[in-house]
C-alpha cells in the first residue's frame, strides 16, 4: 500500500490537471475545504459528484465502556461527520 498523497502533492497534481499555477490550485483547494466544513458544521450536506457526500448526523446518548477499567459510563449525545462514497468511485476502485 502506498503512502497517502500530501497536501503539497495534491496541490501540484491539481495545478497540473487544471493547467494553472500552484497558488491558484491551493486557493481552490482551501476554498473547497472551507465551504464543505462550513456547510457540514451548520448541519447541511455537500455532494461532490463522482466522489461522495459529506453530511452531519446526530448520535444519541449511549453507554460506553472504559477499556482500562471496564466501567460503564454514559456518553452524551454528539454529532459526527458521515461520508458516503459515490458509486462511480466504488466501481472504479473495484472494477
Amino acid at each position: 500500500m502506498s503512502k497517502p498523497m500530501t497536501k503539497t502533492q495534491l496541490v501540484a497534481a491539481l495545478a497540473e490537471e487544471m493547467g494553472t499555477d500552484k497558488k491558484t490550485a491551493n486557493t481552490a483547494l482551501d476554498a473547497l475545504s472551507a465551504l464543505v466544513t462550513r456547510e457540514v458544521a451548520e448541519g447541511g450536506a455537500v455532494t461532490l459528484p463522482g466522489l461522495g457526500k459529506f453530511a452531519c448526523r446526530a448520535r444519541p446518548e449511549r453507554m460506553v465502556r472504559n477499556p482500562a477499567t471496564g466501567e460503564q459510563i454514559s456518553k452524551p449525545a454528539d454529532k459526527v461527520v458521515k461520508v458516503t462514497i459515490a458509486k462511480a468511485l466504488k466501481d472504479s476502485v473495484n472494477g
